[in-house]
């Protein structure tokens, strides 16, 4: 069987706990960017930018996360800050794909916006066919004006996906998955 169809089929998320490193290097990083970078873009707007959160980039993102956390649930305790700490701090990357869709004359913002949910499947796939394991999550904080201001995103910009890159041993089981006739309708005139 093809390589690449091989990789789609047995592709599984792995939760960002059960992810450690070593993470990519330098090389393997940028060429998951310039891979990830590389999809559909319809009037070659590119759509998409990227925040890399790595090393103690990811303490200060997770300090972050847990300080608008704190002052919006001002009842909660140390153990869900504590959590909310972590957030970016398992995986030894996490890339953030940054959706930049604006109104256009011609493109429609849906297009911009798929193109940057491209980039993160894109990436996903990229990254396990180097060996990596990946989660694609959003979280409330992918949502929330006050973290993503502070993660520098203009008023327009939104988060399409934190992609969580790193090593994890053992299998993943898969979900259960719709079986094709539940899914699939054939057109008839």
């Amino acid at each position: 069987m093809n390589e690449t169809i091989e990789l789609l089929r047995k592709r599984r998320s792995a939760a960002p706990i059960m992810l450690s490193g070593p993470g990519p290097t330098e090389e393997e990083r940028m060429l998951l960017l310039s891979v990830a970078s590389r999809v559909p873009d319809h009037g070659k707007l590119v759509p998409f930018r990227f925040i890399v959160f790595e090393g103690e980039g990811r303490d200060k993102a997770g300090a972050i996360i847990a300080e608008v956390f704190a002052s919006q649930n001002p009842g909660a305790n140390a153990a869900q800050i504590a959590a909310e700490r972590q957030r970016l701090a398992y995986a030894p990357l996490v890339i953030a794909v940054v959706s930049r869709a604006a109104p256009h004359e011609k493109i429609p913002e849906w297009e911009q916006v798929l193109a940057s949910a491209s980039v993160c499947m894109t990436l996903t796939i990229a990254a396990n066919a180097l060996g990596f394991a990946t989660a694609w999550l959003t979280e409330w904080y992918a949502y929330d004006r006050a973290v993503l201001e502070r993660f520098g995103l203009a008023a327009h910009e939104k988060i399409a996906g934190f992609i969580h890159i790193g090593r994890h041993a053992g299998p993943r089981d898969d979900r259960p998955r719709p079986t094709l006739s539940e899914i699939v309708t054939n057109f008839v005139i």
